[in-house]
């Protein structure tokens, strides 16, 4: 279930910015130009089709190249948002999102340096002869998409972020709890068979005023935790942990007496 609706929330990325028209002339000559072959009839998808065409009316046959060094912001962004449509992909996870482009082997460290440029750190490498630059960086990856103009998706994304950051924290705080109760109930019932064997034995007889009150006080509540059964005695909690190491270590001779 998770994964499909973070394939949803990937999908209206793409859709969010395929569906951008950009209003200047220099953005949408940018943004031809980062759609590269997919504004020439190889777009992956019917949206980035639409897009091309799009972008093709009234301009001509030739794509003109950015001049990235002399380009102003808005049309960084464009050539970017072509870029990410017609190469990138997005994956989110449990650990966050990863983005990749596959490119060219030759236009990797172009793009990385574009992508740096902007704000955006990126590393490439090489896989079957093709170049690929990922980045792994949530907070990189949200910023550039943001940039690009997903505003609305990006949003969408953090959200579900927290969510999950904050499911997380209450799994972990639960497993907490249940393993802290798994103890206490280990523990108390561990205390209960001491205090009995005591008085099997009749040597409970024999234990101090106050370890024998702890004791009956736990016979009484055997749910209570340490903090609870010094409350109810008006003792320290390290008085009432003192008292069952010492039944313990009564009950422990017993026993190694009742062997020999």
């Amino acid at each position: 279930m998770i994964e499909t609706r973070d394939r949803d929330i990937v999908q209206s990325v793409r859709a969010e910015l395929a569906a951008i028209d950009p209003p200047r002339a220099c953005c949408r000559s940018a943004e031809r130009d980062g759609l590269g072959s997919a504004a020439r009839g190889r777009a992956r998808t019917a949206a980035v089709a639409r897009l091309a065409v799009r972008l093709a009316e009234g301009a001509g046959e030739e794509t003109e190249a950015i001049d990235w060094d002399a380009a102003r912001s808005h049309c960084r962004a464009a050539w970017l948002r072509g870029r990410f449509l017609s190469a990138g992909s997005l994956s989110l996870g449990g650990r966050g999102a990863h983005l990749e482009f596959v490119v060219p082997l030759d236009q990797a460290g172009v793009l990385v340096r574009r992508l740096g440029e902007a704000g955006f750190k990126a590393t490439r490498r090489e896989r079957r002869g093709r170049g690929v630059v990922t980045s792994k960086s949530t907070e990189t990856i949200l910023g550039m998409l943001r940039f690009c103009g997903a505003s609305a998706s990006v949003l969408e994304i953090e959200s579900r972020l927290v969510l999950r950051q904050l499911q997380g924290h209450l799994n972990r705080v639960l497993n907490a709890e249940t393993a802290n109760l798994e103890r206490s109930v280990a523990s108390s019932a561990r205390q209960l068979a001491v205090i009995e064997q005591l008085q099997s034995q009749g040597r409970f007889a024999d234990v101090p005023d106050i370890d024998r009150a702890v004791a009956r006080e736990r016979q009484e509540a055997p749910e209570a935790s340490f903090t609870e059964l010094a409350d109810r005695l008006g003792l320290s909690r390290a008085r009432v942990q003192r008292a069952f190491g010492r039944l313990e270590s009564m009950a422990a001779v017993t026993s190694d007496s009742g062997d020999l």
